[in-house]
């Protein structure tokens, strides 16, 4: 499996996978009658990131990782969205970012040394970085965005969280 198939399409899948989550959690405030900026400015726990910045977190890891690997610079994103329609603009923009990148962009990367942004002048392999840090932490993201919506009564399931499934029968 190429670097651009471990990051590239599981992220878009994710990302898509969001706006199934946002879409519930309207549906489900509208019936609770309530808000959904409310959901928005929600946490798990008080020392974590509230939902709407763990969607733009989730996503700067994702077109960072490709970037990164890639050996791009990533576009910047200034984190100031508030509302639903500012953080669905916030995925959109990821995603047709993410859909600029294929497979040639990130050959030769398995070799490439991605810097560490907390750690000056220190390196990861980028099949390392990749493995054991930034798709583990863009999963961290999407669990807590998945995670926030589903304790705070949204009818999120398993499935809800796997998405889409490319089954065969044979």
């Amino acid at each position: 499996m190429s670097l651009f198939d471990e990051i590239v399409p599981p992220a878009l899948k994710y990302l898509d996978n969001i706006d199934a989550w946002l879409d519930a959690g309207v549906a489900h405030a509208k019936a609770k009658n309530f808000d959904f900026a409310v959901l928005l400015h929600t946490r798990m726990t008080p020392d974590q990131y509230p939902l709407i910045r763990q969607i733009s977190a989730g996503c700067d890891q994702a077109k960072a990782t490709a970037a990164r690997v890639a050996g791009k610079e990533p576009p910047k994103h200034p984190d100031t969205e508030q509302t639903l329609d500012e953080i669905r603009a916030r995925v959109q923009t990821v995603r047709e970012y993410l859909k600029t990148f294929s497979a040639k962009d990130f050959e030769g990367a398995e070799t490439r040394l991605v810097p560490l942004a907390f750690a000056p002048g220190a390196f990861m392999l980028a099949t390392d970085f990749v493995r054991q840090l930034a798709m583990p932490n863009f999963y961290f993201h999407m669990t807590l965005t998945y995670q926030v919506l589903r304790a705070n009564g949204v009818a999120l399931g398993k499935a809800n969280y796997i998405g889409h499934l490319d089954i065969r029968k044979g």
